[in-house]
């Protein structure tokens, strides 16, 4: 049966009925490589675009294994794929066999697609069923839920305030083109920054303060 398409963002419930409705039990984590102008678009070079690849030029020491320190998030957590960023995993992992990529091979990947979808290539995968709001904001009820790439999906669970924590690797470029992570102004509190290479590792959560 095809996913039923992911509804515009003014037609799902607002964020605050959401968060009234589901007790919030574990985090939603969402990582990105982006650049220092907040692009986000073709860190790896795969899409083709003029701009591409302007993560991978930086080396392994950079982009290779657990850099976004998800630990144990990768043993107890779930992984939240759009249809295309769940294409190119699925094209990259299953050939590899060193411990991260066999904890990226065995952790329960949800996808997000719009249309029918075929996720067997990629050990684990299965199709997210209804309403990517209401299904989310009910699976991290029960386990921390991590958002890699994914544009589009990002953009919709930001809209409905779902988004508990950034993990950003961000390299010493500025892109001026591409599409960028964020649109529109959001307040975050720093949780941390560790050098990763010649990338930095910055942690951002919800900004109480606002």
């Amino acid at each position: 049966m095809p996913c039923p398409p992911v509804p515009a963002p003014s037609v799902l419930l607002p964020s605050n009925r959401l968060r009234g409705r589901f007790k919030v039990m574990g985090k939603l984590i969402v990582i990105e490589f982006v650049s220092l102008d907040m692009v986000v678009e073709d860190p790896d070079g795969a899409d083709g675009t003029p701009w591409g690849g302007w993560a991978f030029r930086y080396g392994p020491e950079s982009v290779a294994g657990d850099k976004f320190a998800l630990g144990e998030l990768l043993d107890t957590g779930a992984m939240l794929l759009g249809r295309a960023t769940w294409q190119r995993f699925s094209r990259i992992w299953p050939g590899r066999d060193d411990e991260f990529s066999r904890k990226m091979n065995a952790i329960p990947k949800l996808v997000a697609s719009r249309s029918p979808a075929d996720v067997e290539a990629w050990s684990n995968s299965s199709l997210l069923r209804g309403d990517l709001i209401e299904e989310v904001a009910g699976l991290r009820r029960e386990r921390d839920i991590v958002v890699a790439g994914s544009g589009s999906v990002v953009a919709a669970l930001r809209a409905h305030d779902l988004v508990d924590q950034y993990r950003l690797l961000v390299f010493p470029t500025v892109l001026g083109r591409g599409r960028r992570l964020f649109d529109q102004p959001i307040g975050l509190a720093l949780e941390s920054a560790e050098r990763v290479g010649q990338a930095v590792r910055l942690v951002y959560g919800r900004d109480t303060a606002a």
